[in-house]
């Protein structure tokens, strides 16, 4: 049991050694709920996902907090453009996102904090802040005082310019520096606001996770994660309201970040025409099949998102769940994951080199004979699926759900039937259009000894 992370902090793989022995604090940002998530949002889910199920098996005992943003000027926009009430935009979406996640085998998080349930703790925070000379209040706003932090910029390793240039976007007259941001801020009376010391008004994006952090894993926790696009200004932020609200206590002891996306070799952009949402996808592909797509990389690694992948990562799910079908009738006992699927994960979460493993423990049990040896593989590779978050299905199911749209089962079930009743009646010339009638619809279909069986190409 040796788990090696690459950390962000000190740009080198460390090995991982809980804050608590046998206890594991993983925090994770989660969205900001405006509208449907993209592929983008989906691989910073599927990874700390991985990486969960991997520590649960390691050290038992894991609090995964990952948040929610119900308060956020993007939330209010998208209220004010729709004519939506903006609590009814924010229940919309997130219910949205859980299904999509949930259709990614995504396990929810044991804890999921809302912003907009949390803002007594922001202020309480905020407060500490001020009284530590580490913040100041300006025209209703209160901002961070970044020069009151002599390590500001240590995990994005950005220079005093670079961290100005950064601040631009908000560069604001009552700001004593460019680079101080804003803790809290005023709010109009049509939009969302709180009452505090320093006026109604509702908190900045960093100080929200900050806070919630605080609140659910304590001062110092083991694993912060999320994508690369928030090591700055977001993470940073993080680090700087937290170390200086808590005496100068780090928050989290290792900071782990997946890479960017692309999508057909190209940045995503609606403007280019590849920009997909997970709900989109998932009319078109099984939520397993976008799952393997976004493990394919090495989550460190920027990973391009395309169609092929995708069709070839069905194909892959097709050969390993026929597979799986081969011993139906094999009991198989535990879940005990294969050394090497283990190592390779142990390894910085090395998910490529996994998948590598199990393809080899899938050809092993095509060729196996021995009850005993198949009995063996149907665990290992069960196993290996448990903790990837794959083959969570059983192979008639998967064969049965496919890709969406088409006849439901009853429909199928129906025309198979006629076409049985018209090879008895030998009136083969039917019965071959109804096989091409569902050829046609993407159902292939099967016949053996024990009858026909259908599955979705």
């Amino acid at each position: 049991m040796a788990l090696d992370l690459f950390n962000t902090l000190t740009r080198q793989k460390e090995r991982f050694e809980p804050l608590v022995p046998g206890k594991v604090g993983l925090y994770v940002c989660g969205p900001t709920v405006y509208d449907y998530a993209h592929i983008g949002n989906a691989r910073p889910v599927v990874v700390f996902d991985v990486l969960c199920r991997l520590l649960r098996r390691l050290y038992g005992q894991v609090r995964y907090v990952r948040n929610i943003t119900d308060v956020d000027d993007k939330i209010i926009d998208r209220a004010r453009e729709s004519g939506e009430g903006i609590d009814s935009v924010t229940s919309r979406t997130t219910e949205a996102y859980h299904r999509d996640m949930a259709a990614l085998n995504a396990l929810p998080p044991d804890v999921e904090p809302r912003a907009t349930t949390h803002v007594a703790q922001m202020i309480r925070m905020i407060g500490r802040l001020i009284a530590a000379g580490n913040a100041y209040e300006a025209e209703g706003h209160v901002l961070f005082s970044v020069p009151s932090m002599a390590d500001y910029g240590r995990l994005s390793r950005r220079s005093r310019d670079e961290l100005v240039a950064g601040a631009r976007v908000e560069v604001a007259p009552y700001k004593r520096d460019p680079a101080d941001f804003v803790l809290w801020k005023p709010s109009a009376p049509e939009v969302p606001g709180w009452d505090s010391p320093w006026g109604r008004g509702r908190p900045g994006w960093h100080i929200e996770c900050s806070a919630m952090a605080e609140e659910h894993l304590g001062e110092t926790f083991d694993i912060h994660g999320g994508g690369l696009d928030l090591i700055f200004p977001h993470h940073e932020n993080e680090i700087a309201q937290s170390a200086c609200a808590h005496g100068g206590a780090p928050l989290a002891r290792y900071w782990v970040h997946n890479g960017f996306l692309t999508v057909e070799g190209e940045k995503m952009s609606k403007s280019l025409g590849n920009f997909f949402t997970v709900r989109d996808l998932l009319a078109e592909f099984p939520g397993e099949a976008i799952r393997l797509t976004l493990l394919g990389a090495h989550y460190r690694q920027p990973l391009d998102f395309t169609r092929d992948g995708l069709k070839q990562s069905k194909a892959t799910l097709d050969r390993w769940y026929t597979a799986l079908r081969s011993v139906e009738d094999v009991p198989a006992s535990g879940d005990q994951v294969p050394a090497e699927v283990m190592a390779a994960l142990e390894d910085d979460l090395n998910t490529p080199l996994a998948i590598s493993h199990v393809h080899g423990i899938v050809t092993a049990l095509n060729k196996a004979t021995e009850p005993a040896e198949r009995a063996a593989l149907k665990a290992a590779l069960l196993g290996a699926g448990g903790v990837l978050g794959l083959l969570g299905q059983g192979p008639t199911e998967w064969f049965r759900g496919g890709d969406a749209g088409g006849p439901d089962a009853a429909a199928i079930e129906d025309l198979i039937e006629q076409r049985k009743q018209a090879r008895k009646s030998k009136d083969f010339a039917a019965a071959d259009r109804i096989r091409k009638e569902l050829a046609d619809q993407g159902i292939v279909l099967e016949d053996g000894p024990g009858g026909t069986t259908w599955k979705r190409a």
